[in-house]
């Protein structure tokens, strides 16, 4: 029994605020794992999100939690972190010229030097995924371009650093409010309302099986990918790495695209000045050399 006016904390509530030195330790970890800087402003930000995981853990402050990760168990704890510490913002049709220019200049650039077909499909590989709104979006636009070119076939690669949100994606069921970006003749032929709940809508069977989800790790050496990319989405995931970070990242997804594919980034980002085996072509879009 606690003794009468003792401050011991209870079992699973933090006792108090997160320590600089704590902090250092667990950005450093942060970045060796995952690649993502976490200045000293992200502190309050980092301790908001860890209490829950403490609290579920038992845990009574952030010392004890940054022994469990750097211990022999660390590896089993390290998804729950990412999925903390990770931010996961996403739409369908997010900076939408990008699609525009897929479908009028990069399809068809490569459709005259390669045909696709069932043997060989158009491969796109959508690098931090998200909850799926990217991958989905190309599956539409590519859905779309397939019936206007018969023959063409495509399969979509999506990866995410966080199981959270890839389990999300393969669901594929979002409130109608998430897919008003998308055009009406588009929600028609590929959402489908749900008949046991109000307000969500699921992609469809068809789109959905052109997707292959895929949990991976910029920072990991080797990403496991036996295919080579025609076209790679990695939009508004590099800004959260240090310079250096981001000409490694780009090295390693450029060893899995095609000569003479694309690779698009965010509109918030630039490989200027990296050594990377990149030309560009527009803005924020550059082809494989």
């Amino acid at each position: 029994m606690q003794p009468t006016g003792s401050t011991q904390a209870p079992a699973g509530v933090c006792k108090g605020a997160m320590s600089p030195e704590i902090f250092n330790k667990l950005s450093a970890f942060i970045h060796s794992e995952c690649g993502i800087r976490m200045p000293p402003s992200k502190q309050v930000m980092l301790e908001a999100r860890l209490t829950k995981r403490l609290k579920n853990l038992g845990l009574t402050d952030y010392n004890a939690y940054y022994t469990l990760l750097s211990g022999p168990d660390g590896a089993m704890e390290l998804p729950q972190l990412l999925d903390a510490v990770t931010t996961n913002k996403t739409d369908f049709f997010r900076e939408p010229r990008h699609f525009e220019y897929l479908v009028n200049d990069c399809l068809p650039s490569l459709c005259r030097s390669i045909s696709f077909s069932a043997s060989r499909p158009c491969m796109l590989w959508s690098a931090a995924c998200s909850s799926g709104e990217e991958p989905y979006t190309l599956a539409m636009v590519l859905d779309d371009f397939a019936r206007r070119n018969p023959g063409f076939e495509y399969l979509i690669l999506a990866t995410d650093i966080s199981n959270r949100v890839l389990e999300m994606a393969r669901k594929a069921i979002y409130d109608e409010e998430r897919v008003l970006p998308v055009a009406s003749e588009f929600r028609h032929r590929y959402l489908l309302r749900s008949k046991s709940a109000s307000g969500v809508v699921r992609i469809c069977p068809e789109l959905r099986a052109r997707v292959r989800f895929r949990r991976l790790n910029f920072m990991a050496g080797d990403f496991g990918l036996r295919e080579k990319m025609d076209v790679v989405f990695c939009r508004n995931a590099l800004i959260y790495f240090d310079h250096a970070t981001q000409e490694q990242v780009i090295n390693r997804i450029c060893r899995h695209i095609m000569p003479g594919g694309y690779l698009f980034t965010g509109h918030s980002e630039s490989i200027n000045g990296m050594r990377v085996p990149l030309s560009p072509v527009a803005n924020t879009v550059s082809r494989r050399i």
